[in-house]
Formats: structure tokens, C-alpha cells, sequence
């Protein structure tokens, strides 16, 4: 029973993946130039912003809401365990610090690293 269950998420995870990539492919053709200016500008926006230090949360200064507003995959929990491990140990003085507050590993550190600033 449970390689039936493998078999049907698998042909489910390949299905899925059939299926974005032809799509991506046609918005993202190589070398064609963007349908308008105001496409160019709504590309580059979002990581204009993310560069410029907007919608960056702070897990030095941040309270647990902001923290699980603005992270990705960190509830208030998460951001609960974020504050107290600040308020205990002091200050994070790097980013990759946040892997030591329990509950918290690379990989959400990662996904987080163009949200987040000491």
C-alpha cells in the first residue's frame, strides 16, 4: 500500500513539474525584449526594494510580531524564541547566528537572508 501512496506523490511532484515548466518558458523567453517599459519596471521593483533595505526586519530590534509578520516560515513562535535568545545571549553579530535559537536551522535562514538585517 505505501508504494502505491510513493507512486501516485511522485507521478503528482513530476506532473507538477511538467506542467510550470512550459509556462516559465513562455514568459521567460531568452533574448525577447519586455512587451512595455512599465514591465521592466515592475520586474526590477521588487528587488529594487529588497535591496534598498525596504521591508528588511531587523531580528536585533524587531518585536515577535514583526518578526513573524515579515520572515518567511517563522511564526510567532519562532520569532518568540528569536527575542528571547536576543534578550539572553545579547545582540545576533552575524545572520548565520540565528541558526543557534532552537526551532530555527540553515534552511529557514536561507530562504530568510533577503528579509532579514542584524
Amino acid at each position: 500500500m505505501t508504494s502505491g501512496i510513493k507512486a501516485f506523490s511522485l507521478s503528482l511532484v513530476l506532473a507538477g513539474l511538467l506542467g510550470c515548466a512550459p509556462a516559465h518558458a513562455a514568459t521567460e523567453k531568452a533574448g525577447s525584449p519586455p512587451a512595455s517599459a512599465a514591465a521592466v519596471q515592475s520586474k526590477a521593483a521588487p528587488a529594487k526594494a529588497m535591496g534598498q533595505g525596504e521591508g528588511l526586519v531587523s531580528i536585533n530590534s524587531a518585536p515577535a510580531e514583526e518578526l513573524a509578520q515579515k520572515m518567511n516560515g517563522v511564526g510567532l513562535k519562532k520569532a518568540q524564541a528569536i527575542v528571547s535568545y536576543r534578550d539572553e545571549f545579547g545582540p545576533f553579530k552575524t545572520l548565520d547566528q540565528l541558526q543557534e535559537v532552537p526551532g530555527i536551522g540553515a534552511s529557514l535562514v536561507e530562504r530568510n537572508l533577503a528579509r532579514i538585517k542584524l
